[in-house]
């Protein structure tokens, strides 16, 4: 199963936006203390939609308590990584994957990236940005993943519940 954990998330569009990925995908999504905003439906609900209801999620009051609860394979995604995240091998589905972001404005600890630099990644870019938004790099390491276990679960269509596979030829 693959897991998106957030230290300290800031901004609760950003949250609500990887909320609703979480789903999409059928991620559990972990969330470290302090937050910087109320899980409250109105606060996230605007970027998440109506999906809440079917989000698997869990809050920590600390990285050391999710540490202590949650075990498999874990990767780190920062900005100061050495590595790409197309170097992982998440083909494993029967394998927990934890993908570890920190927060929007300082990350994630210096002493904690130093201790984990081997298991710290980075998504390249170019020299003009910093670093992408939250919620993007997020969507783009969850379907890393899921592309390389191919997609379990997830359909490759417009389900029927929706408007279905052949709406476009309805038309």
């Amino acid at each position: 199963m693959n897991h998106i954990v957030l230290y300290h998330p800031e901004i609760p569009q950003n949250t609500g936006n990887i909320m609703r990925t979480c789903v999409a995908v059928n991620a559990k999504l972990h969330l470290i203390e302090p937050l910087g905003f109320s899980l409250d439906e109105k606060y996230v609900k605007r970027s998440a939609a109506n999906y809440l209801e079917h989000l698997d999620y869990q809050l920590y009051p600390s990285l050391e308590a999710f540490f202590e609860q949650n075990h498999g394979a874990f990767y780190i995604f920062s900005r100061y990584g050495q590595k790409r995240p197309d170097q992982l091998d998440l083909s494993d589905t029967q394998q927990e994957h934890y993908y570890l972001f920190g927060a929007e404005s300082t990350g994630l600890p210096k002493a904690f990236l130093e201790q984990h630099l081997d298991k710290t990644f980075r998504l390249p870019m170019s020299d003009k940005v910093r670093s992408l938004n939250l919620s993007n790099c997020a969507a783009i390491v969850l379907y890393e993943a899921m592309r390389q276990q191919d997609y379990p679960g997830l359909f490759e269509h417009e389900p029927e519940i929706f408007k279905g596979k052949d709406y476009l030829k309805k038309l």
